[in-house]
């Protein structure tokens, strides 16, 4: 199975740029922003303006912020989780909300996960999906029916999935097959961020199409979606606010269409009413909302269209959140840009930025997760 990083598949077909594997452990895991209610894992609620480590294991592996709170897994495939803990969201059996990593159940095969505001999924690596938090809406946990539940449950019996991504209230998913399939809210505001050409909110997944060529998708925190094919290219649908879906225009629709002609395009990260993706050349693009310079484009016009941000060709990996964004570069430093009011771009002031700043001068970021929130999370060597 194929290793996720930030709901993007890059060890698969698609991958032509070489992306070397992880260096060996020790892997730490750091947190700055916002910490309400813990998320931060500090075991404490100050907000933090620059990256701090959080306890002194080694063995951190995957990272994904939700709103007010925290989820990682480790290279020993226990999955953990920290802050608030709403609709029971941290998977812990209650809604206590706890400011310190506590480990969810007792398992060890944990692959990946991806938060949402109030819930959210995981694969295994025995392919099982698995969700818990908030359902009691539109049915957005997958498991037909709209419980909240507090503990991970599985969504159906298949053991293919490869791949998920937590939305707003929907959610998106690859399967080893290569189909494409979502669930959950399907009509806010008419966007029919589902893809499958209605307005029907649905309680279980659902395949989008017939295709078996989909490679990595991620759902936005604002009712939109993105794919990539493994022929490189890039595929969006839903609302269309700000430009969102990188179409030129306005207009949302209900069923995926393909932005642009090019066939190069590598990974993909969808936030609120933003876009941002990654070319094999490993330029980094971005479109959409640009309120406080999330775009990283040196401005705050909005941009219905691709648009590259600066000429650098080192970008590996990209994480949007609702007002800023984060990227990873294949020297190993991390970047930021956007909003910073709680300190959550790690640049240690609350300043604004529009283009991409270097967070501190480590040369080991491997992964990082800009979450649905107001602070980040990330994992070095």
């Amino acid at each position: 199975m194929a290793l996720t990083i930030s709901g993007v598949r890059i060890n698969g077909a698609l991958t032509a740029v070489h992306i070397p594997p992880p260096p060996p452990p020790p892997y730490y895991i750091w947190s700055w922003g916002q910490n309400y209610a813990g998320a931060l894992g500090q075991g404490d609620t100050a907000n933090r303006s620059s990256p701090v480590q959080i306890g002194a294991l080694t063995n951190w592996l995957k990272v994904s912020g939700g709103k007010y709170f925290s989820l990682a897994v480790k290279t020993d495939g226990t999955m953990w989780s920290w802050g608030q803990n709403s609709y029971g969201k941290l998977g812990l059996g209650n809604t206590t909300s706890v400011s310190s990593p506590v480990q969810v159940g007792a398992l060890t095969n944990w692959l990946t996960v991806s938060a949402s505001d109030s819930y959210n999924m995981a694969v295994k690596t025995d392919g099982t999906m698995w969700a818990w938090g908030r359902n009691d809406s539109y049915g957005q946990l997958g498991l037909g029916n709209q419980t909240n539940r507090s503990s991970p449950t599985q969504i159906g019996a298949l053991t293919n999935w490869l791949t998920v991504s937590a939305g707003y209230n929907h959610n998106m998913a690859v399967k080893t097959d290569g189909t494409m399939w979502s669930w959950g809210q399907n009509s806010a505001n008419k966007a029919g961020q589902l893809g499958l050409g209605d307005l029907t909110d649905r309680s279980s997944p659902v395949q989008i199409g017939a295709l078996t060529t989909w490679s990595s998708v991620s759902a936005g925190k604002r009712n939109h979606s993105i794919a990539v094919k493994t022929d490189g290219t890039m595929w969006t649908w839903g609302m269309n606010s700000y430009g969102a879906l990188g179409l030129g225009n306005t207009t949302g629709i209900s069923s995926p269409v393909q932005i642009g002609a090019l066939t190069t395009w590598l990974s993909i990260a969808a936030g609120y009413y933003t876009s941002a993706a990654i070319k094999t050349d490993g330029t980094l693009w971005a479109w959409g909302k640009n309120g406080s310079g999330r775009l990283g484009l040196g401005d705050t016009t909005n941009r219905s269209s691709p648009v590259q941000i600066g000429a650098l060709t080192t970008w590996l990996r990209v994480s949007a959140s609702k007002t800023h964004s984060a990227a990873i570069k294949t020297d190993g430093t991390m970047w930021s840009w956007g909003q910073n009011t709680y300190g959550q771009l790690g640049l240690g002031n609350t300043a604004y930025y529009s283009s991409p700043k270097q967070v501190g001068a480590l040369t080991a970021w491997l992964d990082v997760s800009a979450g649905t929130g107001t602070h980040i999370l990330a994992i070095s060597n």
